[in-house]
């Protein structure tokens, strides 16, 4: 039974009717990512492991019997509704698949930064995937969840495997990694975009090719399992080096978060979301005061995921089903 907080295991959930969830949709960082070879469809092979993060957006998510298609709301108006987000495309693949009449009607409630390297909008395409496998009984697997999402995001399918994988290729070769031990982060985001596309360009200008992964990297992928003290040695974004001439900030705030007793820090995807590891939510919180006092920037504190993600491979149904 869920409890007060509306927990279950896996994803914390609330049931408000049978044609209607509620379902937080996590934030995620990259602890690692390598950009490496350019592939034949103009995308590069990217690896990485990915982590969710304890900031959530929450979708309430219902059907709509009396219309067709999906109806979009959300309460920041930064965010398009139509059939450019990707909540929209995930919502309009499944009912597509599921061949079913009528419409669904999705609220977005936003708290993950828009554009950050969080990936905000695919947890959220991933949560509304996994939401509608219920409302409308689908019964499909965690890998035929990440198949349909695969199909809208290279992030999205990352979220049926967390909260800690290794993401490679495109982001459709996804491997469950058991991070064990327990993590605060700091995440500032300085309140601008960058654009991923840019990024990816500016860094394959900058160097004539990407060097071959660490034996440290290619013992984790072997692996499958290590501790935080195993990784926070070896924590490295490629975009980091190819965005310091251009945002200058970006190194600010890393340094600010090692000064004030994080771990590691690191720019999480593209960016421009820097974020710092703590061993307690007191240093945490500490970290995050001095950063708001510096400047005008969007700090949160919360803790690096230990829940299941919404889906597991074999596991039927899926952790964000009610009952």
């Amino acid at each position: 039974m869920p409890s007060k907080a509306g927990r279950t295991e896996g994803r914390r959930v609330e049931k408000p009717s049978a044609q209607e969830l509620v379902v937080k949709a996590p934030a995620k960082v990259n602890l690692v990512l390598r950009v490496l070879d350019r592939r034949s469809d103009g995308y590069h092979n990217v690896w990485s492991l990915m982590q969710a993060v304890g900031l959530e957006d929450e979708l309430r998510i219902r059907r709509r019997p009396d219309v067709e298609g999906v109806v979009l709301r959300c309460d920041d108006p930064q965010l398009p509704t139509d059939a450019s987000n990707l909540v929209h495309r995930a919502a309009t693949r499944v009912l597509q698949a599921a061949g079913r009449q009528g419409g669904v009607e999705v609220h977005i409630s936003k708290r993950i930064p828009i554009g950050g390297g969080l990936g905000g909008g695919s947890s959220d395409a991933a949560a509304t995937i996994a939401a509608l496998n219920r409302l409308l009984d689908l019964q499909w697997s965690g890998s035929e969840m990440a198949r349909v999402g695969a199909g809208l995001g290279s992030d999205v399918p990352f979220f049926f495997h967390a909260p800690t994988a290794i993401v490679r290729g495109r982001g459709e070769d996804v491997v469950p990694f058991r991070l064990s031990g327990r993590r605060w982060i700091v995440l500032v985001n300085p309140g601008f975009p960058i654009a991923t596309q840019w990024a990816y360009e500016r860094l394959s200008r900058m160097r004539s090719g990407a060097p071959p992964l660490s034996p440290e990297l290619t013992a984790l992928t072997q692996g499958g399992i290590g501790t935080w003290e195993d990784v926070i040695p070896i924590m490295v974004n490629d975009f980091e080096e190819a965005l310091r001439p251009t945002h200058p900030a970006l190194a600010e705030i890393k340094q600010t978060l090692l000064d004030s007793g994080a771990e590691a820090a690191l720019l999480s995807g593209s960016g421009a979301t820097v974020f710092g590891v703590f061993r307690q939510e007191e240093s945490a919180t500490h970290s995050s005061d001095i950063l708001r006092q510096l400047a005008a920037y969007h700090v949160y504190v919360a803790p690096a995921s230990s829940i299941s993600s919404f889906s597991q491979e074999g596991v039927t149904p899926a952790p964000v089903a009610c009952g």
